[in-house]
């Protein structure tokens, strides 16, 4: 598929089969089909590691920083508010994008309507947690106008004002989190507060996480990014397996041979531990591949959104 990364494909098929013959039996890639779908959607999921990287290598013009603009992307816009220094902006996007999700039919559109004042002014972060109120007053003057979808982690969102998950209770829930002294604080009073070591950071920003409606998934996606872009030195050391969904499907299928096999997350965990010591792909890598493999486990299908 991807010709370029034809000696990682081979390389980490190879691991996987080495794992299953001398570490722990792998059921689920059994048979050649299955290990090549897996190890396919392990690419994948490098690829899209490799893509942040790349994003930031390079000189963002503003103009993709422009919600108001056919040409923003949020993933370089996030990369640009970072080349300037400006980590609350950074920060805030991210936020934005972990809520609104990036679905493949529309993209960033919803995002954009809604950070880009539908054309009319932008939504940063210096505006919103100086008034909230204004932001979500606006929201329900015009929220039938935003465009696009909400993306499929984030499904059962909703922008209508009376819905039990509507985006005023997330926002105030997300700023009290992180508190009056702003995000850059927030993560340079955890990272002092913790340690050095990105994983153990990540675990406790993971564990006091209280946003609305940001359950598992949510607070994995989102705190991934503030790792990949350097808000926060963090980096996910374990696949955050209970109350996950997919990967744990995943894992079981792999282990097992099946999606509902009773083992439990503590014990897939140290499992996930040992064959990331023969991939050496890390943890993000591996939750998002499993749940995607799991879902069609005999051919790859591209998940983009």
């Amino acid at each position: 598929m991807w010709p370029s990364k034809n000696a990682e494909l081979a390389r980490v098929a190879n691991a996987l089969q080495i794992h299953s013959a001398n570490t722990r039996p792998l059921p689920g890639i059994a048979n050649a089909t299955a290990l090549n779908t897996l190890a396919t959607q392990i690419v994948a999921s490098l690829r899209r590691e490799e893509y942040y990287a790349l994003v930031q290598k390079k000189q963002i013009d503003p103009i993709k920083a422009d919600p108001n603009s056919s040409q923003f992307d949020a993933e370089r816009a996030v990369a640009f508010h970072m080349q300037n220094a400006n980590v609350e902006e950074a920060a805030w996007l991210i936020f934005l994008m972990t809520h609104f999700a990036r679905p493949a039919s529309s993209g960033w559109l919803r995002l954009r309507d809604v950070y880009g004042m539908l054309g009319h002014g932008i939504w940063d972060w210096n505006t919103v947690c100086a008034n909230p109120t204004a932001m979500i007053g606006w929201l329900k003057l015009n929220w039938t106008q935003i465009r696009g979808k909400f993306g499929s982690h984030r499904k059962y969102e909703s922008l209508r004002p009376n819905s039990n998950r509507n985006f005023e209770q997330v926002l105030h829930s997300y700023l009290a989190w992180i508190g009056a002294g702003g995000q850059a604080q927030f993560f340079a009073n955890a990272v002092r507060a913790t340690g050095n070591n990105p994983a153990t950071i990540f675990d406790e920003l993971y564990s006091g996480m209280d946003v609305t409606t940001f359950g598992r998934l949510a607070k994995f996606d989102y705190l991934s990014l503030i790792g990949r872009y350097g808000v926060a030195p963090i980096k996910a050391g374990s696949a955050y397996l209970p109350g996950a969904t997919g990967p744990g499907r995943g894992t079981r299928l792999l282990f097992k041979g099946s999606t509902t096999a009773s083992v439990s997350d503590k014990t897939l965990q140290s499992w996930l531990d040992e064959l990331d010591n023969d991939l050496q792909v890390g943890m993000a890598v591996l939750e998002d591949s499993l749940c995607n493999w799991q879902k069609s486990p005999a051919s790859f299908v591209h998940f983009k959104g």
